[in-house]
This record gives structure tokens, sequence and C-alpha cells, in this order.
């Protein structure tokens, strides 16, 4: 999907770039709000039976779960769907219907393959915030991260270009995946370390 909204994909179907774009960021904040929300609302009743302290308690083990899981020790292997967004709606709708489309459904997050344990880790914090408006801006937070993903291809203004992006973000993978671990590495100690204080 990285590669099929671009500039030159959207020009190729008679769509603007940065209007699917915009579109794709309004439906992945969005859904992501939505989802930080509700989790957020859920967890009100969760922590209220329990303190801040119990809560980052929570989250820390959670994360550290998390991080055994991508890190597949023991044979562990991440929960997830084997489903992908349909890439036939480039054919069928406008770009903006299918920017919303797709933004929508991987802010929602787990509709999607999941390659990270950071995905419900998220949304974990969202609940466990016990806040309807906390686990709504972190929710959002996660969508725009995720908007974030379809950038790039706004600079490929020819074939050459979609290679070259392509080849940049395979060399990427592992530096991105470490990047991924450290970010659970330090949540994990922070989280500790507020449990501690």
């Amino acid at each position: 999907m990285l590669g099929s909204i671009t500039w030159l994909g959207e020009s190729g179907r008679n769509a603007r770039w940065w209007v699917t774009v915009s579109w794709f960021g309004a439906g992945a904040v969005a859904a992501g709000a939505l989802v930080g929300w509700l989790m957020g609302w859920l967890g009100m009743a969760l922590t209220g039976a329990v303190g801040s302290r119990q809560a980052a308690l929570a989250l820390a083990l959670l994360a550290a779960a998390g991080l055994a899981v991508d890190l597949r020790l023991g044979g562990l292997r991440l929960p997830t769907v084997r489903r992908q967004v349909d890439d036939r709606w480039l054919a069928r709708y406008r770009g903006w219907v299918y920017g919303v489309g797709f933004g929508f459904q991987l802010g929602l997050g787990v509709v999607t393959v999941v390659t990270t344990s950071a995905v419900y880790v998220a949304f974990a914090a969202a609940a466990l915030s016990g806040s309807p408006a906390a686990g709504a801006l972190i929710g959002a937070a996660f969508g725009a991260v995720r908007w974030l993903s379809v950038l790039p291809g706004g600079r490929v203004r020819a074939p050459a270009d979609l290679v070259r992006m392509d080849g940049r973000l395979r060399r990427w993978e592992p530096v991105g995946r470490r990047v991924t671990l450290a970010g659970q590495i330090a949540a994990v100690v922070v989280l500790a370390v507020v449990v501690v204080a």
C-alpha cells in the first residue's frame, strides 16, 4: 500500500496525491482517536479500581511482555490477522474515498496485519489512562504516526523514484525495527521508574 499512494500513482489515477494523503490522515487520526476514546472509556472502571502507580506497573508489564514477543523469546509470536487493505479500491473509488478508507483501517490498528506489539501497547495505554479524553489523544497520536508512513510517497514522481524509495525502505527496515525495540525498552524503563518512584 505504501508504494500505491505516491504522487506518481495518484496522478496515474487522475487523483491529487495531497488530497488522498490528507484524507488518509483524517481517517487514520479519527480511527485512532475513536479506538483510544473507547479504550479510555472502558479503562475508567479499571483505573478506578487501581491507582495510577498500579496502572503504570500494568503497562510496564504489558510493554515488557510485548517486547518479549517482538524478540520472539521462547518462540512467542505476535497475534495478528492476515488481512491487508483492499488494493482493488484504488481502481474502483476516488482518491479521497480510498484515502480515508485505508487511513481509517490502519488507524484502527488491529484490523490489518500487526507487525509490532507496540500497537497493542498503545491501546493498552489508552485503556490504562482511565480517561476517554486521554485515550483519544493517545489514539490520535497513534493514527498520526500511521499517517506519516505514506508521506514519503510524495517524492515519487517517476518509476525510478519508486524503485529508489522501495530500496531505501528495505535498507531502513532493520533500523526501524531496532528503533521500535529501543522505544519499547525505553518505555518499560520509564514506566518502571514511575512505579518505584
